[in-house]
């Protein structure tokens, strides 16, 4: 039922003149769910606070409950069509008294780390986009007939909703700044970064909290007391994001999947200070998919030791400075920066494996990420000691990779096998650290056991160490500019 009722949605958010897309669609999805998710939350609450004997106070008042302004219901349980607003009334109701009551619980929450917090910063970032009150009507309809009641329900939700957030992820070049494919985050957490309930778990470029979900997945079956339930809700995991749309879907997301209030800031991570960290600010776990190819302004590049403009690179930065002593990272990045000679690229090389061991590289196939156009590479590394050896291995799932043929568990299952001892194999090998050209550190891929695949670079590698070469030239001009 649930998997039609999405359906239904979909088709009536195309027909609908303010939703032109599918982040559109994804995004107007969100705030209803919330909202009745909000619902049936209340309601839980009250029911278990009843058995207790005690008093329950709800978080919306009772003018803007879901079942006064969303689904009024008469004696029967049915819809009541009298009571409901629909059209131009319904249009004006959301925009001009509900969105500004539920953006004010952010002044009214008593902490950032409780649900009122987060409807006040969710309904501050987000707009209703639907222009018929008569679409908005369906959709409401729509959501209705969904339940969080029990564990189950939550879980066929939460899956539905993953759903759509690949389907927005698909649909433009910035598909991977929204959706990392499962199969590889699940990979990255089980096998290599194995965190366990102390550890505390960060993501600074946080899109739809892919990362975190997954990882809570993997811990919640671990949790056996309701100290371990409270840690899991409330001090394992942390997260960043700068954009609106993907800090709401990140929120739902989370929520979702278990998290009531997510601890999420809605901030530019790379407009802090990194030299300003302090051990208070660092974590164990770090689990990433920063954004491809971005370009930050100067002023955002002086609160890095090494200066440049590509985005990942500085919050690769950031990631290195935010890992506690003796914690573990895997972070997704494009598999230039294994191989770019501008300064900036060598720097943050030599940074890398100075400070950190560099353990493992996952070399990923082209057409990973839906949309994005790039190859990646995942770099496995822990805190502390300087790398000796790097493993490296080459995913081959043996096909063209695409929508209709993307990453799976299976693709996965020799990689995960060989990491556990570094084994070598047809498609996995070791390099020395000391082997490494001390002038350049350059980390290129090279398989040994095929050396004639490796020969020649790709137009696109070539391409963007170009650009990058450009970008480094076009800033060390623009300070030349500055002297003059």
């Amino acid at each position: 039922m649930f998997e039609q009722t999405f359906k239904n949605l979909d088709d009536i958010l195309r027909k609908e003149a303010g939703c032109a897309s599918e982040l559109d669609y994804t995004e107007q999805t969100s705030w209803l769910l919330f909202l009745k998710y909000l619902d049936d939350l209340e309601a839980s609450r009250a029911t278990e606070a009843e058995l207790r004997g005690q008093a329950y106070t709800p978080i919306i008042d009772a003018a803007h409950r879901w079942g006064l302004w969303a689904a009024p219901k008469d004696a029967a349980g049915k819809l009541d069509h009298n009571r409901a607003k629909t059209g131009p009334d319904l249009i004006a109701y959301v925009n001009r008294e509900l969105f500004p009551y539920l953006e004010g619980f952010k002044s009214r929450a008593a902490s950032a780390d409780t649900i009122e917090y987060k409807i006040g910063e969710i309904f501050g970032e987000i707009r209703n986009k639907f222009q018929s009150g008569y679409s908005l009507r369906d959709a409401i309809d729509a959501i209705d007939e969904l339940s969080f009641g029990s564990q189950s329900q939550k879980h066929e939700l939460s899956e539905l909703y993953e759903a759509k957030i690949k389907n927005m992820g698909n649909a433009g070049r910035n598909g991977g700044e929204y959706y990392t494919p499962r199969p590889l985050i699940r990979a990255m957490i089980k096998v290599v970064v194995k965190p366990t309930l102390t550890d505390t778990i960060y993501d600074g470029a946080a899109g739809s909290c892919g990362f975190l979900c997954e990882a809570y997945d993997y811990l919640r079956p671990l949790a056996k007391t309701a100290d371990d339930l409270e840690k899991l809700q409330k001090r394992t995991f942390f997260a960043k994001e700068k954009k609106s749309l993907a800090y709401v879907i990140g929120t739902m997301n989370m929520i979702l999947h278990g998290i009531e209030a997510p601890n999420i800031v809605h901030t530019n991570t790379l407009a802090e200070q990194v030299l300003d960290i302090q051990e208070k600010d660092r974590f164990d776990v770090i689990l990433a998919n920063p954004p491809f190819g971005g370009k930050e302004r100067p002023e955002i590049q002086q609160n890095f030791p090494i200066k440049t403009g590509e985005t990942a690179y500085l919050f690769l930065q950031h990631f290195i400075k935010s890992l506690r002593a003796g914690g573990s990272a895997a972070v997704v990045i494009k598999n230039t920066f294994l191989s770019n000679t501008d300064n900036a690229s060598v720097a943050l090389r030599r940074e890398l494996l100075e400070s950190c061991n560099l353990h493992t590289v996952l070399d990923m196939p082209g057409g990973t990420f839906q949309g994005a156009g790039v190859k990646t590479v995942v770099l496995f590394f822990e805190k502390g000691e300087p790398t000796r050896s790097i493993w490296y291995y080459r995913l081959d799932p043996g096909r063209s990779m695409g929508k209709t043929n993307p990453l799976n568990d299976a693709d996965m299952a020799d990689f995960i096998e060989k990491q556990a001892n570094f084994a070598d194999g047809p498609n996995s090998w070791s390099v020395a650290a000391d082997a490494l050209d001390p002038a350049t550190f350059d980390l290129t891929v090279r398989n040994p056991n095929a050396p004639e695949a490796e020969a020649l670079r790709s137009p696109q590698e070539i391409l963007d160490e170009i650009a990058a070469l450009d970008a480094e030239s076009a800033e060390i001009l623009a300070r030349v500019r500055e002297l003059l």
